[in-house]
């Protein structure tokens, strides 16, 4: 379906619509948060009430975006709420994931109702069964950039960027900064086209790069030279590296969510690596996992990596997934994993 006649849906969609639901991915990210907050944002400027809500819980740094008028709901924490704002919408949104597998619980949910339902997403291989829309592209940065490129063909918008609320436009930048780390990665002319206009629009990106990037704690820091001094490993003839981030270590330096964002990037610079991992221990009443988190420079496919192993995928050179294993188990399950798949390559 071509890019005009899914804007007329939507707009068709959200014409008839008096209550939304916007859902964000498991493990949510700035693109994930970023994306819900500015759609929500769009919608309230419609007089269209809007809900949010993620499978679980979003880094602390990115509080800074959580709507005053309509809080984000954890699923995990607001089970109630959730299943009755769903009842009363007109409309679901999923915006940053390309399955429903993604929500987790919500799962279930969102696949047994019967109302409209929207994707909006930028990683490949999307699920289009439940969608009624479904607006997906991989080459741009991130969903907030994708967001961006739709609301702007809106009709209330008229490609104006500054009939979007300045609330709308910060939650877009910083959605599309955290995803690119900084302009570092999946950067397209595009991108820098879309942050000029928001940065026009009245966008300070400077306190926004203070809130992701310099409002840390400093048992983060410290755990982060804990984990380079002791926990950092590099694979005897290859270009890949690994941190290995227990349950022990996050206990004993105050770990809060969203601490360990970037960590996987430390290990690429260091010269001639070209994959980093973490792998991140997490024990909680509900379920004990290993959370994946790979980075790649160039060619190399950790999206293909992460699903045939791992559990999940993303982009070329981002990607993340799951392991059910014993912590102590995951450096060998990680170079046996790897050599399998180079060899196949």
């Amino acid at each position: 379906m071509k890019s005009n006649q899914n804007i007329e849906k939507i707009e068709n969609i959200l014409s008839n619509c008096r209550k939304a639901l916007l859902v964000g991915h498991f493990n949510p990210d700035g693109d994930s948060v970023g994306s819900v907050v500015a759609f929500h944002h769009y919608l309230n400027a419609r007089n269209i009430f809007s809900s949010i809500v993620l499978p679980s819980k979003f880094p602390d740094y990115l509080e800074f975006l959580d709507p005053v008028e309509s809080k984000i709901m954890v699923y995990t924490e607001h089970r109630s709420e959730v299943s009755e704002a769903l009842a009363q919408a007109d409309v679901i949104v999923c915006l940053d994931f390309n399955n429903l597998k993604r929500t987790e619980q919500l799962e279930p949910l969102i696949r047994e109702s019967s109302i409209p339902k929207i994707m909006i997403d930028h990683h490949p291989f999307p699920e289009t069964g439940p969608f009624d829309v479904v607006i997906s592209e991989t080459e741009i940065s991130s969903a907030c950039e994708l967001l961006f490129k739709i609301l702007c063909q809106m009709p209330d918008v008229k490609g104006d960027v500054n009939n979007l609320s300045i609330e709308c436009a910060r939650a877009l930048y910083a959605g599309m900064m955290t995803d690119t780390n900084n302009f570092y990665n999946s950067v397209y002319p595009s991108t820098f086209e879309m942050a000029s206009a928001l940065i026009g629009r009245g966008v300070d990106k400077n306190l926004i790069q203070e809130y992701v990037f310099n409002c840390y704690s400093e048992e983060r820091m410290k755990l982060m030279g804990h984990l380079l001094k002791d926990s950092l490993f590099l694979l005897k003839g290859s270009n890949v590296a690994y941190i290995m981030l227990s349950d022990k270590d996050k206990k004993g330096y105050n770990f809060s969510s969203g601490d360990s964002e970037g960590f996987v990037n430390l290990p690429l610079s260091i010269r001639g690596i070209k994959m980093s991992a973490l792998f991140t221990e997490n024990i909680s009443p509900e379920e004990t996992n290993i959370r994946v988190s790979f980075r790649s420079k160039g060619n190399w496919d950790v999206n293909r990596f992460s699903n045939l192993y791992f559990n999940g995928g993303g982009h070329i050179n981002a990607s993340g997934g799951r392991l059910y294993i014993p912590f102590d188990e995951v450096p060998q399950y990680f170079e046996k994993a790897l050599k399998e798949y180079l060899d196949e390559k």
